[in-house]
C-alpha cells in the first residue's frame, strides 16, 4: 500500500466534517466533498482514497463495473457491512469499514429489548388507581417477572458488537454463549468469560435470549432457517441487529405462530421497509423497530478518528485498521 506520494487526492462522500480533519494530517492533501447521496459514487475523479457509506446508488450499483469507474488506492466505507456494495467495488482495492464503530450503542439496544421482554415492561402502563390495581394484582410472590439474572445469553457472531453485548450482559448475571465461524484460540473462551458451542442449532436450544451479531455473506444468507429454529428452547426471545436477510421470515413466522419461538426483537428487515400489510408490522410477538439500534452520540466521532488514523496509517505505509477479507466478506 506503500507510503504516501504527492500529490494525494481523498474523494469525501461522507460527510464534510471530515474534510478539515484530513487537512490537519497534512495539508498536502486535496480534499474533494461529495454529496453523500451522489447518484453516481463511482464516479471518483481518479481519487487516490475515497470515502463513502451505503447509500440506494451502491446498493443498486451496476452488476459490472461501469466504465467511468477507476480503482483508488484504498477505499474506507462508513459502515461495518459490505453487503451494500456490489463486489466488483470490493475487490478492486483495499476496503476497510466502520466495524466496531456503533457497538455501544448497538449492545445498549439489546440489553433494553433483553430487558423488556424479561421484565414484561411493556404490559405495565397506569392510567387509574383501578388499572394500578388490576396490573399491579398480576405480579406475585409465587410467580415473580424474570430477571436476565441467571438466564442464558446466546450470540451468533462475535465481533465488536458481540463481545460488548457480552461484556454487559455478564454484569447483568447472565451467562454467555458463542457460536462464531473463526476458530478459538487456546484459553481465548476463558478469558473472555464465555462458552463456544459447536453450532448455530446448538445455541438456539440452550440460550434464552438470542442476538444475531453476524456479517451477511453468502454462507450466512437465510441461516435462520426451519431446521435451526425448529431447536429453539421453550421460550426463546430473538434479537436480530445484524442483517434482515439472516433469517427465513416465513420461518420465523412460522415458529412464533407455533410458539417455538416467544418473541423476536428485530431492528433489521430484508427488504428495509418491509412491503406495506407484512405480517412483521402486526404480529404481536414481534417488536419491530425501523434499523436505529446503530444510532448513537460517539459513533460518528469514532468513524472520523478512524479516518484519520487510517490516513496516517496510509501516509505512512502502516496496516490499516478494520480491513475488509473480501473472501470472507467482513
Amino acid at each position: 500500500m506503500g507510503g504516501a506520494s504527492f500529490p494525494l487526492t481523498v474523494v469525501n462522500q461522507i460527510e464534510p466534517a471530515i474534510g478539515p480533519l484530513i487537512a490537519q494530517v497534512d495539508s498536502r492533501i486535496r480534499v474533494v466533498n461529495q454529496a453523500r447521496d451522489v447518484s453516481e459514487p463511482w464516479k471518483t475523479e481518479g481519487a487516490d482514497i475515497l470515502l463513502t457509506g451505503p447509500s440506494t446508488a451502491w446498493k443498486n450499483a451496476p452488476a459490472t463495473p461501469p466504465a467511468t469507474w477507476r480503482p483508488a488506492r484504498w477505499v474506507q466505507i462508513a459502515s461495518a457491512g459490505t453487503d451494500g456494495f456490489p463486489q466488483w467495488f470490493l475487490e478492486a482495492q483495499p476496503v476497510s469499514t466502520g466495524r466496531g464503530n456503533a457497538a455501544v450503542p448497538i449492545a445498549e439496544y439489546v440489553l433494553l429489548a433483553m430487558l423488556a421482554h424479561a421484565r414484561r415492561f411493556e404490559i405495565f402502563r397506569v392510567s387509574s388507581p383501578q388499572e394500578w390495581s388490576q396490573q399491579g394484582s398480576a405480579v406475585k410472590y409465587d410467580a415473580p417477572l424474570p430477571t436476565l439474572s441467571g438466564q442464558t445469553l446466546g450470540l451468533a457472531g462475535y465481533g465488536a458488537i458481540g463481545r460488548e453485548v457480552a461484556r454487559l450482559a455478564r454484569s447483568f448475571g447472565m451467562e454467555v454463549r458463542v457460536w462464531r465461524r473463526s476458530p478459538w484460540l487456546d484459553g481465548e473462551e476463558a478469558r473472555e468469560g464465555v462458552q463456544a458451542v459447536r453450532d448455530l442449532g446448538t445455541l438456539f436450544g440452550e440460550a434464552n435470549h438470542l442476538v444475531l451479531a453476524l456479517p451477511l455473506t453468502d454462507e450466512t444468507n437465510r441461516i435462520v432457517d426451519r431446521d435451526v429454529l425448529s431447536r429453539s428452547r421453550p421460550g426463546l426471545h430473538l434479537v436480530n441487529v445484524a442483517r434482515g436477510a439472516l433469517i427465513d421470515d416465513d420461518a420465523l413466522l412460522e415458529s412464533l405462530d407455533r410458539g417455538l419461538l416467544a418473541a423476536a426483537t428485530l431492528d433489521v428487515t430484508s427488504p428495509e421497509p418491509p412491503p406495506a400489510g407484512h405480517r412483521f408490522y402486526t404480529h404481536p410477538g414481534i417488536r419491530l423497530t425501523p434499523h436505529v439500534s446503530w444510532s448513537g452520540p460517539s459513533v460518528a466521532a469514532h468513524l472520523r478518528e478512524r479516518i484519520t488514523r487510517n490516513i496516517e496509517n496510509f501516509l505512512h505505509g502502516r496496516p490499516l485498521e478494520s480491513l475488509l477479507d473480501p473472501r470472507r466478506g467482513y
